[in-house]
């Protein structure tokens, strides 16, 4: 039930933005259609090295390509996160056996000192 609560408000937020950007790409066709037909069609041949630099759209692809790598990696950076400190969630049934399983007196763990030394 939550599980499909959060769903809806997910596909809701989403509807959103997708409409958001449909309106904005909208307007902005609409601007640059005016600003077409005020402004002179100007080359950009003439500037120094203007055949080496990457086009708009292989900007974008790479700056959205990195994007992806970025998100990936603090994907996995947080399922990392997670394993470690699952023995630490409530109601982790690999935490309750590592408590359950760990002899009386030495359930608390000790804390490691810089330099190597632990303390309780």
């Amino acid at each position: 039930m939550a599980d499909t609560a959060v769903r809806e408000l997910q596909e809701s937020f989403l509807l959103a933005i997708r409409k958001s950007q449909e309106i904005s790409v909208t307007a902005l066709r609409a601007w640059v259609e005016t600003v077409e037909y005020y402004t002179p069609k100007v080359s950009y041949a003439h500037l120094p090295l203007a055949g080496r630099l990457p086009t708009v759209q292989e900007v974008v692809a790479s700056t959205f390509d990195f994007a992806e790598q970025v998100l990936a990696s603090q994907r996995a950076f947080a399922d990392d996160v997670l394993k470690v400190t699952s023995p630490l969630l409530p109601g982790d049934r690999n935490g309750a056996a590592a408590s359950e399983a760990a002899p009386r007196g030495e359930s608390t763990p000790k804390a490691v000192r810089p330099g190597g030394g632990t303390s309780a």
